[in-house]
């Protein structure tokens, strides 16, 4: 394996792109490749990621296919992309965006596919610093595999100096010999003033058709340049660990790469002393932020920005995102809570729903098939069952009854109801916002609320019980 270097070595005439204007035809998708996800991050996101530690926003994105759709899921992207209009291979992306490299007066450039999620920046920090130390005009990262399959090969000459990149499909044994295993990985540096004569030499003459980066390695070698290529597996890497530089082309492969950065994401946290249980059934997202001392029992999932702090409690079959879980909170199993805060001591679920605007206060309770939306459900007040409270303000001590409903919507807009604190609702009870019930007052079961109700009083809006003999009248 590469040791880590520091991520500072990559000088500030090195920029980087991004090739991500493919189909991805294999994938058997309507959506870009680069936007299927991984733990809740698009494989486009997770390249970024990887460069930004080495060129802050000195890095472009060449798009094409579903190009609104990307912006659309990485608006950032918006601001550094190069659009490839029609997607004629990997050499026809760089000549799109060689003019926008040009004018950020680049000295080398890092060439890496969009659909490499697991990339380390530490590798792609060490081929910046070997190529330039080499004065390599074009330098690339290779893999030694038992099975090469559909991956463009390296050649060399008989003193071991590369020769060229054949694509798979056009390898021909009788002119090259057999495959030593040795493949491309498709992550080049490139000299900018070297290369751009030879860009311009790229031929499609291929049975794809298409203008390949590839090529670059003979016309450099062909112009007396020196070409480099860095070896990631020449000091034992494990065959597994192919992937963190091999492109996902297929659903099977999405899943192997997503199983791969997941196990690595629970065993970090698991040794920063965060307690999971049944670890092989915990997805955790990239951004997720947890405490030493928080518990998460799986199966569970944990996406987007969510924080869960120490002492809090996710038991199983629960599904978060973007939400935050404060000391002491618990999440009963079967819940799903998105962009929600449960406070310090609050319980939700078994069976419960927050949804985004949820807010449970101190020791507040949700029970099952409570939902929450847009609502605030203040210190120590419970909505036990059955309950669905959007748009509402509800103080603090509140009993909520099984079967209440606010009714936020007319069919134009949403309104707001407001509860005040110690109040008690009683079961069955339907509140028509915009409507205010005060602090301590009582609502009976079965009611159907329209007007405020102030405080210290009880409220009755249902007809009155009337009873009748079964037996027919004579």
């Amino acid at each position: 394996m590469i040791a880590a270097m520091p991520e500072n070595v990559v000088p500030d005439t090195v920029g980087g792109l991004v090739l991500a204007a493919g189909k991805g035809t294999r994938m058997h998708s309507l959506k870009p490749k680069v936007l299927h996800e991984l733990l809740g991050e698009p494989m486009l996101w997770y390249v970024h990621q990887a460069l930004q530690p080495l060129f802050g926003e000195k890095y472009w994105t060449v798009l094409g296919f579903g190009a609104d759709q990307v912006l659309a899921r990485l608006p950032d992207v918006a601001q550094r992309h190069v659009l490839q209009p029609q997607q004629l291979g990997t050499g026809h992306a760089l000549q799109c965006a060689w003019p926008t490299l040009r004018e950020a007066e680049l000295t080398h450039v890092l060439v890496v596919n969009g659909d490499t999620p697991l990339v380390p920046p530490a590798a792609l920090a060490n081929l910046v610093h070997v190529a330039l130390e080499a004065g390599a005009s074009v330098a690339f990262l290779s893999i030694i595999l038992n099975d090469p399959a559909a991956f463009g090969r390296v050649v060399r000459h008989s003193d071991g100096e590369v020769a060229a990149i054949v694509e798979a499909k056009d390898y021909d044994r009788a002119k090259y010999g057999y495959p030593t295993g040795e493949i491309n990985a498709g992550i080049y540096l490139l000299q900018l003033d070297l290369v751009e004569p030879l860009l311009q030499q790229l031929g499609n003459n291929n049975r794809s058709g298409e203008y390949y980066i590839t090529d670059l390695i003979g016309l450099a070698k062909a112009a007396g340049h020196t070409v480099l290529a860095e070896n990631v597996s020449a000091e034992g890497m494990d065959p597994q660990d192919a992937i963190l530089y091999l492109g996902v082309n297929s659903p099977a492969e999405l899943v192997t790469a997503e199983e791969y950065l997941r196990r690595g994401i629970a065993s970090a946290w698991a040794a920063r002393h965060v307690l999971l249980r049944s670890p092989d059934l915990v997805r955790i997202g990239p951004r997720v932020q947890l405490q030493p001392g928080a518990e998460l029992h799986g199966p569970c999932e944990v996406y987007g920005q969510s924080h869960i702090a120490q002492g809090a409690l996710v038991m199983s079959h629960c599904w978060i995102k973007d939400a935050l879980l404060d000391a002491g909170a618990v999440l009963h199993p079967f819940s799903h809570v998105e962009q929600a805060h449960l406070h310090a001591g609050a319980v939700a679920g078994p069976y419960a729903r927050l949804r985004p605007g949820a807010v449970m206060e101190q020791g507040s309770r949700v029970g099952n098939f409570v939902e929450m939306k847009k609502a605030r459900l203040g210190p120590h007040a419970k909505a036990s069952h059955l309950t669905y409270l959007g748009d509402a303000d509800i103080g603090a001590g509140t009993n909520i009854g099984a079967g209440t409903i606010t009714c936020n919507y007319d069919g134009t807009r949403k309104h707001l109801t407001k509860i005040g604190e110690h109040v008690f609702i009683g079961s069955n009870t339907a509140l028509v916002a915009p409507v205010q019930v005060g602090d301590r007052a009582l609502v009976g079961a079965g009611s159907v609320i329209t007007d405020d109700v102030p405080e210290d009083t009880l409220a009755l809006a249902r007809g009155r019980q009337v009873i009748k003999s079964k037996k027919p009248a004579p």
